[in-house]
């Protein structure tokens, strides 16, 4: 069994796949080449916005925008502390501040409480200049922008979307990735939209964020290639990986989202009497990059993980260590009793197979046993 299945996902796609590739080589356009303008075309249309630039990946994309609004030493950048470590090593890479905040453990995202107490105690502290919020889109559903907008506005600071696992999710119809001044997404393999190697994109409304990023992805470019205005980087997606993109991006629409959500609903509904179930708030859609259920021990979770692996059923801890705790931070003293929920999430967080060609016998053989072992576990262990 595949935790996720990008083999099946390429048989039923690869008579397009192989003629995009094979069009590529035959162009010889291996960088910018046509697909890529198809493709953020085609991107920025399906997410809502004016404009959609692609890079090498979603950690570039990231640092992209921050390079964009010149976020530097000296400037506070608000994270979710449960995360992959990108969205804060990115703050650090421009020499900014990372200010973790606190998860909401219904939702897994960043708790928009947490996070305007904490821009609070920055002003107060007056050693660092809030300027920009990252909230991710955890394990694909939106985090709570209704009112993570309506706190950047109070204290004008930018809002960067990261949309790496959220691409298809929704908040009443507005899609994932439309929500900050920038959003960004990524095409790492095992995303919800992915291709084969690295890439990343960003999307805005804005004409001037727009040019400023088309020039920074290319080494800080001005009206032509040598004519270098400003430091930027090397972040260019491959013309194969956007041949790649498209007919995904398409099965995507057609019916992967919809596959991903009917076989999430299925868990819940057989799980939720064993299990803490992701929550999906109304108006909410996920596009489910992890289907994360949560235990009621690190000691119950391990069993189970380990007892499902004996069975041939793969899953993952996403993520064992918050940021916080992370080595890299280990000077960081910035208000850490109030990081105490990411920190039991870590400890039975467990993530399931979840991929749009799975099948109603897959998961509720994969329920049945996980439940018989958790009766297991519950009455002797």
């Amino acid at each position: 069994m595949q935790f996720i299945d990008l083999k099946s996902q390429y048989e039923n796609l690869k008579d397009e796949i192989n003629t995009n590739i094979q069009n590529v080589l035959n162009s010889g356009q291996y960088m910018m080449g046509d697909y890529i303008q198809q493709l953020e075309k085609e991107l920025a249309e399906y997410v809502g916005v004016k404009y959609c630039v692609t890079c090498a990946n979603g950690t570039d994309a990231l640092q992209l925008a921050l390079m964009a609004w010149n976020i530097k030493q000296g400037d506070a950048v608000f994270v979710p502390s449960f995360t992959f470590y990108s969205t804060a090593e990115v703050v650090s890479l421009v020499g900014a501040t990372p200010i973790f905040i606190e998860t909401d453990p219904k939702t897994f995202n960043m708790d928009s409480n947490h996070l305007e107490k904490a821009i609070k105690d920055i002003i107060s502290e007056g050693k660092l200049t809030p300027k920009v919020i990252i909230p991710v889109d955890l394990f694909g559903q939106p985090a709570d922008y209704n009112q993570i907008i309506n706190i950047a506005h109070k204290y004008n600071l930018y809002v960067l979307e990261d949309g790496a696992q959220g691409f298809g999710g929704s908040i009443n119809e507005k899609m994932a990735c439309s929500f900050g001044d920038i959003a960004t997404t990524s095409f790492f393999p095992a995303k919800p939209l992915g291709c084969y190697g690295d890439g990343g994109a960003l999307f805005t409304d804005s004409e001037e964020f727009y040019q400023l990023l088309i020039s920074l992805r290319v080494h800080g470019k001005g009206t032509f290639k040598y004519d270098n205005v400003r430091v930027g980087m090397n972040s260019r997606l491959d013309t194969i990986q956007a041949a790649i993109l498209l007919p995904k991006l398409h099965a995507f629409k057609e019916y992967e989202l919809d596959k991903r959500n009917q076989y999430a609903k299925l868990y819940t509904e057989c799980l939720k009497e064993y299990v803490k179930t992701p929550y999906v708030p109304n108006g909410y859609v996920s596009s489910w990059a992890q289907y994360t259920i949560l235990l009621n021990s690190e000691d119950e979770r391990n069993y189970l993980q380990q007892k499902l692996k004996e069975k041939d059923i793969p899953t993952m801890i996403y993520y064992p260590t918050p940021m916080h705790k992370q080595s890299v931070y280990k000077d960081y003293s910035f208000h850490l009793d109030e990081l105490k929920k990411c920190e039991a999430i870590s400890k039975t967080c467990l993530s399931l197979p979840m991929h749009p060609y799975l099948d109603n016998e897959t998961i509720v053989n994969i329920v049945n046993i996980l439940t018989t072992i958790l009766k297991e576990y519950r009455n002797y262990g």
